[in-house]
């Protein structure tokens, strides 16, 4: 619409400014905020935090959620239309609704009938850039992105929130909590809330005490120690894994898991972290943390490691070696 709206003081979410010289606060086309990102975290956090500012002001008599790939277009078209019932001000949520080719070909064309007491998000976690819709999303809604964090900005969030909650928490124990618990973010955010409660100055020794480390993150350590040489260690986290219940299988899956990324990051060459982790859907702390140990390995070693794994995987599962034992010369004999 690109309407004057009067003086009306703006929603929290609704996008807006200041108009010319008149003081007035224009808005986009039906006061529309898309959220999109493969930080699927940051994407529910922010529309939580809309619905919440929206129900504490409208009540929840006025919002209204539906499925794009459920609902049909002329389902979303009503309810996104369509006048508040029993309230002033109306929001919809609607999920991926760009999975559903009849709406993404016309609603440009009738978003002009939102009224503006309609405020609609559109949650949409992965656009295709070369459609029209993606264009006039990002230039006539209020387009927020939230792309997958690297380590840098995950330690700068877990110390703006422990500063939130009324805590604190350096940058290298950030950093350190990162490593010992993995990148997500869901779960960074609830062994936070946990080391807080136990003592609002969060510190690296309250780390060790309170979290346990996932198997992700000790998988890529045992990996790094194998490469290194370290005999001694390798041992020790294998130990570790087995003591913390972590299955031979499980393991195995992880080893693949981390080969496949060392392999992504070889076959990308020179191509920077971000990149590599956004085309081939990584987390970029994850490709940051193993260039150092892609960079002393050829495709050619690394296909070899994979095959390796491989049969010992079959070895396993088909002549009943010692799974143990099966791994832990694999790992002692990688370099």
């Amino acid at each position: 619409m690109g309407a004057t709206l009067g003086r009306a003081e703006p929603l929290p979410f609704q996008h807006s400014k200041l108009c010319g010289q008149t003081n007035a606060y224009c808005y986009n086309v039906g006061m529309i905020v898309t959220l999109t990102g493969e930080n699927d975290f940051g994407l529910r956090r922010e529309q939580q935090r809309i619905v919440k500012d929206f129900v504490a002001k409208h009540g929840d008599l006025a919002l209204e959620r539906l499925d794009g790939e459920e609902a049909d277009a002329a389902r979303i078209r009503e309810a996104v239309t369509g006048l508040p019932f029993l309230a002033d001000r109306k929001l919809v949520i609607l999920y991926r609704p760009g999975s559903n080719k009849q709406f993404t070909e016309s609603f440009e064309q009738w978003s002009a009938e939102i009224p503006e007491t309609n405020n609609i998000i559109l949650v949409e976690p992965k656009l295709d850039k070369r459609l029209g819709y993606y264009k006039f999303l990002r230039s006539k809604t209020d387009f927020r992105e939230f792309p997958e964090l690297d380590q840098s900005a995950l330690a700068r969030w877990l110390e703006t929130v422990a500063k939130e909650q009324g805590g604190s928490l350096s940058s290298s124990d950030a950093r350190y909590l990162i490593g010992r618990v993995g990148p997500n973010q869901q779960l960074l955010s609830n062994e936070l809330e946990k080391l807080l409660l136990y003592d609002p100055k969060v510190t690296r020794q309250t780390i060790d005490a309170m979290t346990d480390e996932t198997p992700q993150s000790t998988v890529f350590q045992l990996l790094e120690a194998a490469f290194a040489g370290q005999t001694e260690k390798v041992l020790t986290l294998y130990a570790e894994q087995r003591a913390q219940k972590v299955e031979p299988p499980q393991i195995i899956a992880l080893l693949a898991w981390q080969l496949h990324v060392l392999a992504t990051i070889k076959a990308a060459g020179r191509h920077p972290p971000d990149q590599i982790a956004k085309e081939a859907k990584l987390n970029p702390f994850v490709v940051r943390r193993s260039q150092g140990i892609a960079r002393n390995l050829t495709l050619a070693r690394l296909r070899s490691l994979i095959s390796r794994l491989l049969e010992v995987d079959a070895g396993i599962k088909n002549t009943g070696i010692d799974p143990d034992e099966a791994l832990q010369h694999y790992l002692l004999t990688v370099r």
